[in-house]
């Protein structure tokens, strides 16, 4: 193996497990976060992002060939697609009524409360 061939497997597995990293980081954001709206945002975010490193990941596998292009076609069109499901999906929990903290009179500079076991929230 040449040394161009493991520096291009290096790359492609760098950017496949930051990929990944991004994925994950998500996904506990969707579970750890404390409302929709930041909920929503990191599973935007984090799919975006994972998204795109995973598919340079394996496009830079795969190197100059007929499923590079594959992949950069369905990478396009996953970077078109998710971020307006995001947006529909905000659009319609808004349409229906729930609105973010800061629309219920906190402002950006108070902290919020996250109710734990030990402490019940403030009415």
């Amino acid at each position: 193996m040449s040394a161009l061939a493991l520096i291009q497997e290096g790359v492609a597995g760098v950017l496949v497990v930051a990929g990944a990293v991004f994925v994950l980081i998500g996904a506990f954001g969707v579970v750890r976060l404390p409302d929709f709206w930041a909920r929503l945002h990191a599973a935007s975010i984090g799919d975006s992002a994972g998204m795109l490193l995973l598919f340079a990941g394996m496009a830079v596998h795969s190197g100059l060939t007929l499923v590079t292009v594959k992949l950069i076609l369905i990478g396009i069109f996953l970077f078109l697609t998710g971020p307006t499901s995001t947006h529909a999906t905000a659009n319609a929990a808004f349409v229906s009524g729930l609105r973010p903290r800061e629309a219920e009179g906190l402002t950006a500079d108070e902290p919020l409360e996250v109710a734990t076991p030990e402490k019940e929230p403030a009415p």
